[in-house]
């Protein structure tokens, strides 16, 4: 691997590269890999809902968790790297109780702003991800992947 001698760089080698144990390193990469989720998720609502005709709570569910399957695997790659439990098979049942309670909230949140507030599902799920988004990477630094040691 080069050594970068450009402080610039240096700075994108640790926030794009390096394994971290950072906060807010980690609250940046899991913005993007928050991101890519909701996508999968966002486009798996929309199918299920428009092209199978599944109710929109319904779809959700399962939309959900298709993204909570890419989450999964972009964050123990990239975003998280000190996990407190060494079997990944436990880790990842613990990392799917974190999502099914944010899977909780995010349904909840977009029944509210649809049925509550008369707002259209798709734009329901926007403000549903932003509700659910902190709640599931808190939950996860801290009970799953934290780490004592801060860089």
């Amino acid at each position: 691997m080069t050594k970068y001698t450009n402080s610039k760089h240096k700075w994108l080698h640790k926030i794009f590269i390096e394994k971290t144990n950072n906060f807010f390193v980690q609250f940046f990469r899991y913005f993007f890999v928050g991101g890519l989720a909701f996508l999968v998720d966002f486009a798996a609502l929309a199918l299920f809902t428009e092209v199978c005709h599944f109710h929109y709570i319904i779809s959700n569910t399962i939309s959900f968790t298709l993204g909570l399957l890419v989450n999964y695997f972009i964050s123990v790659l990239w975003v998280f790297n000190n996990s407190n439990v060494k079997n990944r098979k436990l880790e990842f049942v613990l990392f799917a109780i974190i999502g099914i309670i944010g899977l909780g909230i995010n349904d909840l949140a977009l029944w509210i702003f649809t049925h509550g507030y008369g707002i259209f599902y798709l734009l329901s799920k926007v403000l549903a991800a932003m509700v659910s988004y902190l709640w599931n990477f808190l939950a996860r630094k801290y009970f799953l992947f934290n780490n004592k040691k801060n860089e």
